[in-house]
Formats: structure tokens, C-alpha cells, sequence
């Protein structure tokens, strides 16, 4: 399979587009007319700069507003049209994409479409020159691949073939299985972008709203398998207009993109498993079983409060590291580790972030697999020196800088803790009955979100569930969960808009620390709250406001109520259940613990407290310019 990308999908210029786009290993590229022109090269300079990353130029585009016109409009389109072959020659690019017209004086009918685009192919033909014609959603007499498929089948012409694009039949809903009809070799090209489910005009959606494959609501890879089922095997390209990505990092979009490509590709191969689709090898998305670890980088005072945070929770210091400055603290199946080394990636973190979670282990069905399939789809390995004693672990850059080690039973990773750590007398002053990690919640740029979800989603069983928005004081914050399919293991990804925000001030104070809270679950969150109490825990304090208001919301009796107040307990239930909430402080730098509980069948994270829980935080927060306690 031959992986391509338009270059408007990126951000730059041309050059910087060309050197991401080569680099995350994509093989072609669409050149947009605008980038070239944009480019002081000539035609031909900039071919050559091309095939020097080592790419080739899959499709020219887009030519518009071709067909139907008569007299003067007629001749007029022709000669753009040669003026744009000579230009194809010299970039050495033989496929040109003619999108069906726009144009307010353009006639309608099939046979008078067929007859422009099949001259068109004969001028084509002379020059060694093929064409390929898309049916805009929004054409003024084409927006359907059916009618445009018929057009390429009357023009008959073996230069004259058809493009398919998921935007412009999947945001039309037509079903994408009508392709399966069309003969492969009648198919001159394929792009794929996704989009949010979006109810707005055809036009305005496609330019401002269309993402990566799996980063958006369409069926894309229903569509692809309609299209594989037709024999095509030529390029498989993104085309992507996106106002958040017209800002971004041109190598990160690269990225994202080459992995939602490969993604979803490979997803198309498993579900017709009959079909040939040249792709590398990969194990395929590995189920997540919980959150075997977290680790902060800590020093000097700083982890002597962070020891005192968790010692006031319930922890016991259970272990150290039989040769590092590593600590291991426990209770129930939660395992947070304090490291204090002063070499290596947590101390490279540590200077970077100061006090912060610079590593998460998940628990995996296969460690080995997981790690091959995040590095096909462009993740780096990590790799650290392993000292005597040590287990080599499965670990990945994760993607937002800090690292994610894979473990798993079959190969007796899990017996980590065991091999690389030696109990110590430490007396446990009483476990507080949290039992799992729920939840960590990342904190990152809003335009970054998409590209952390795409991350997830395409290495593990994890699934998106729908954005909502968190009001803070200061501004807006998006929030989306991802959680693995048996629900083991989820992650909340927050998008700060600005540095007002909670999210974004930590953002900005951890120049980019990653993590910003972690929750724990407990069976019984009253007793757990008065056990923590007793260890010495304070939580953030909530209103008289925030109760009174919940006596209005909720049918409550008086004595429940007086306890959520009295512990400090936010409340929140929907037709699936209740859930139960309470936060430490804010700690340095803006990190935080929350202790929660669901009942019965609540899936969500209390939403609806959230702009009460930030404005209670942002009152402990310490003032700007004051040194951390």
C-alpha cells in the first residue's frame, strides 16, 4: 500500500511540509496547487526537491470548475487545463484531480460531463497524462460518487478515471458499500479524512472541520472496505483541512496523520481478512487491564511531602529499589512510585518539570506486542540503562514527553516488584481502603487533544467517549475521556484554551508536565474519608452553597447530606447511577489527588462539579510569584 498526504493537511511552507512529511515515513504526497505556487522553485526545482526526501507526487490538485460550461467558459477551461499539464509534467507527477464544478454558469447532464472529461482524456492521453474526477458534496450538479462514476463510465476513457474522497460520501451519508460496484481499476485515487459529527453547511464543515482517520465520528473504515473490496491498490492519501492544525507542529500533524493512516488500514485488513493489503506487520490493539504503576519525579522537600500526601491516605512505604533512590508506596492495587534519582530520564523530568508523574505502567495482555504496535505506528521506543537486577521492560515515549512501560503476567514482568525492590520495616498507620487507580487525568494545549486521543485509540482497546466542556472561572476547558473497552483503565484528557484556566496555569508552571491528578477508588468513600482524616489528611474544602444547591438537585435526606458535607464529599448521579467525589489540595505546582466511588453503572467523572471543585482549588492555589511549601 502506497501511504500519501496532501500537503495542505500540514502547517508551513512547502519545504518544512516536504521534510515532516518524509521523515514519519509517508510515501507520496498531493500537492496542493497553492503550496507550490507559494514556493519561489520552479515547477521542475521543486519536482526534484520532492523525490530528494524521497518522496513522489500522487496527485496534482484541485482543478475546479471544468466541466458543463459552453463558448468562451468552455475553451477558457480547456486551455487551464493544458496550461496545468504542462505544469504536472514538469513537477513529474502524470494524475491530476478535477473536482466537479462549483461554477453559477455550469449546465447540467451526465452526457454532456462525460463528453467534457472524455476530450479532457484524449488531450490527457497525448501527454502521458491520466485524470481523475471527484464529486464535491457540495457540486452544483455532482455530489454524489454515484453520479460521478457514471460520468467516468460514459466518458470511457482510459485515462479518465474516478476519485473517491470519505469526506464527500460519508458527509452526505451516502452508504459507502455502493462503491463495491465500481470496477478497482476504474478508480484512480483515494483520499480519507475524517470529521466530528456536525450539523452545518457541507462547505464551511469540509474546510474547517475535517480530521485524521479515528480522530473523528465518520465511518472511514467502512468506507475503506468498500473501496479495498474493489480490487483498488493505488495510493491511499489524507486530505485534511483543519483550522487547529493550520497552527501545529508540522511533524506532529505528520505523525498523527502516517498513524491514523496506517490505523485504520490495518483495521480494514483484519475485518477482510481476504483481501490482500500491503502493510507492515503488526499485532493488533492490545487490551488494557488496569494501571499497574505511576511514578513521580521528586526531590529534597518536595518528596517529603509528597511521602507525607500519601502516607495521610492510606500508603505504606512497602519498598526500595535494590539500587536506585526509588520508592514504593502501596495500598490496595495501587503502586506510586518516589524517585529521586539524580540521573537518568526522572531526573532529566525532574529539571523540566520540577515535581511531576514522569512515567505510568500499564498492565497489558502482552507487553511484547503492545510495544511493537505502538513503534509501527511511529511511537519511539525507550530505552535506559538496565542495572544489575533489573528487568528489561516494554516502554514507549508517550505523547506528551513522558514514558509508558508495558507489563504483563505471561512473561513475569509483573514480578517487578519482587525482583527490583526490598520490603522495609516501615509500620502501616492504617489503610484507608482506596483500592485501584480510576482514573489520570493529562492535562495539554486544546488543539494538541486530538493528537493525544489518536495516540491512545490506535495503540490500545481504548475508546473515545464524547467531549464536554468544563467551565472554570477564567475560561473554557475540553474534556474527553478514553477508556479501555472492559474498563480497567481510563485516562481524561483536558484541553486548556488559556493560561487562566486551572489546567493551563499548570500547564504553563510545569512547562508542559503532562498529568495533572490522579484518582483513586475506593468501595466505601465515607469510611475512607474519616479514615484519611484521621491519618492526618485535609481535602479541599467545598462551599455551604455547593450542598444547599444539591438538596435542590437531588433527593437526598438530611443525614447523607450533613455527611458529603462534613467530609467534604461532592455528590453527582445520573439515570445510570451515583458517584461520589473528594479532592486533596492543590500541591505543587497544581497537582492533586481525588478519591471517588461509582455506584451501579455511572460511567462519567462528575462533571457537573467540576467548576466548583476548580474555583475551591483555585482558592488554596498559592499566588503568583510565591515559593512553593
Amino acid at each position: 500500500m502506497k501511504t500519501s498526504i496532501a500537503t495542505v493537511s500540514i502547517s508551513g511552507n512547502l519545504r518544512e511540509k516536504l521534510e515532516a512529511i518524509a521523515k514519519v515515513g509517508f510515501d507520496g504526497i498531493e500537492i496542493f496547487e497553492q503550496d507550490f505556487i507559494a514556493d519561489e522553485g520552479t515547477p521542475k526545482d521543486i519536482g526534484q526537491i520532492v523525490r530528494d526526501h524521497g518522496l513522489e507526487i500522487t496527485l496534482f490538485q484541485p482543478f475546479r470548475d471544468f466541466e458543463g460550461l459552453t463558448g468562451e467558459a468552455r475553451d477558457r477551461a480547456f486551455d487551464r487545463a493544458k496550461y496545468k499539464f504542462d505544469t504536472m509534467s514538469e513537477l513529474g507527477t502524470d494524475l491530476m484531480l478535477v473536482c466537479s464544478s462549483v461554477h453559477p454558469s455550469a449546465l447540467g447532464g451526465i452526457d454532456r460531463a462525460a463528453d467534457d472529461l472524455a476530450e479532457l482524456g484524449a488531450i490527457a492521453a497525448d501527454r502521458g497524462l491520466r485524470v481523475g474526477y471527484e464529486a464535491l458534496a457540495w457540486g452544483r450538479h455532482v455530489n454524489d460518487h454515484r453520479d460521478a462514476w457514471e460520468i467516468v463510465r460514459r466518458a470511457d476513457h482510459p485515462n479518465i478515471g474516478l476519485i473517491l474522497d470519505s469526506f464527500h460520501t460519508l458527509a452526505r451519508k451516502i452508504d459507502p458499500n455502493t462503491i463495491r460496484r465500481i470496477p478497482g481499476d476504474k478508480i484512480f485515487f483515494v483520499q480519507l479524512a475524517d470529521a466530528p459529527l456536525i450539523d452545518m453547511d457541507l462547505l464551511y464543515w469540509s474546510r474547517h472541520f475535517r480530521n485524521m482517520p479515528g480522530e473523528g465520528d465518520l465511518p472511514v473504515q467502512d468506507f475503506m472496505q468498500a473501496v479495498v473490496a474493489t480490487g483498488y491498490d493505488g495510493p491511499i492519501s489524507l486530505e485534511i483541512f483543519n483550522d487547529q492544525f493550520r497552527g501545529g507542529r508540522p511533524e506532529s500533524l505528520a505523525r498523527d496523520g502516517y498513524r491514523s493512516l496506517i490505523s485504520v488500514m490495518d483495521d480494514v485488513r483484519r475485518a477482510e481478512p481476504d483481501i490482500s493489503i500491503d502493510l507492515p506487520q503488526m499485532p493488533e490493539r492490545v487490551r488494557v487491564d488496569g494501571i499497574e504503576f505511576i511514578e513521580f519525579t521528586t526531590r529534597g522537600d518536595d518528596a517529603k511531602a509528597l511521602a507525607a500526601m500519601l502516607s495521610s491516605m492510606g500508603f505504606t512505604h512497602a519498598g526500595d529499589h535494590v539500587s536506585k533512590k526509588v520508592a514504593l508506596w502501596q495500598q490496595g492495587d495501587i503502586r506510586i512510585i518516589l524517585n529521586q534519582e539524580t540521573t537518568g530520564f526522572a531526573s532529566s523530568a525532574y529539571t523540566m518539570h520540577g515535581t511531576s508523574v514522569c512515567d505510568i505502567g500499564l498492565m497489558v495482555e502482552d507487553a511484547t506486542a503492545t510495544s511493537e504496535r505502538a513503534i509501527a505506528l511511529g511511537a519511539s521506543p525507550f530505552n535506559q540503562s538496565v542495572g544489575p537486577g533489573e528487568l528489561e521492560i516494554p516502554a514507549i515515549r508517550s505523547v506528551g514527553g513522558s514514558v509508558l512501560h508495558f507489563i504483563d503476567e505471561a512473561s513475569g514482568l509483573v514480578d517487578v516488584w519482587s525482583v527490583e525492590f526490598r520490603g522495609t520495616s516501615a509500620q502501616s498507620h492504617g489503610d484507608a481502603g482506596l483500592s485501584r487507580v480510576d482514573h489520570v487525568a493529562e492535562t495539554m494545549n486544546y488543539d494538541e487533544m486530538l493528537s493525544w486521543s489518536l495516540f491512545y485509540t490506535s495503540i490500545f482497546d481504548m475508546h473515545r467517549t464524547p467531549m464536554v466542556d468544563v467551565i472554570d472561572p477564567d475560561g473554557l476547558v475540553r474534556s474527553q475521556a478514553i477508556k479501555a473497552r472492559n474498563g480497567a483503565a481510563r485516562i481524561t484528557l483536558n484541553g486548556a484554551e488559556t493560561h487562566r484556566t486551572l489546567a493551563g496555569s499548570f500547564l504553563a508552571d510545569s512547562f508542559g508536565g503532562a498529568v495533572q491528578h490522579v484518582a483513586f477508588s475506593t468501595d466505601d468513600i465515607f469510611s475512607t474519608a474519616r479514615q484519611m482524616a484521621v491519618l492526618g489528611f485535609r481535602p479541599l474544602p467545598m462551599t455551604e452553597n455547593y450542598y444547599h444547591d444539591l438538596r435542590a438537585r437531588f433527593a437526598l435526606d438530611t443525614p447523607q447530606l450533613d455527611e458529603l458535607k462534613a467530609l467534604n464529599i461532592l455528590y453527582d448521579e445520573d439515570e445510570r447511577g451515583s458517584f461520589y467525589q473528594f479532592y486533596s489540595k492543590p500541591f505543587q505546582g497544581g497537582l492533586f489527588f481525588e478519591i471517588v466511588q461509582r455506584v451501579d453503572d455511572y460511567d462519567g467523572y462528575g462533571a457537573p462539579n467540576a467548576p466548583f471543585r476548580i474555583a475551591a482549588q483555585k482558592r488554596h492555589m498559592r499566588p503568583k510569584g510565591m515559593p512553593r511549601r
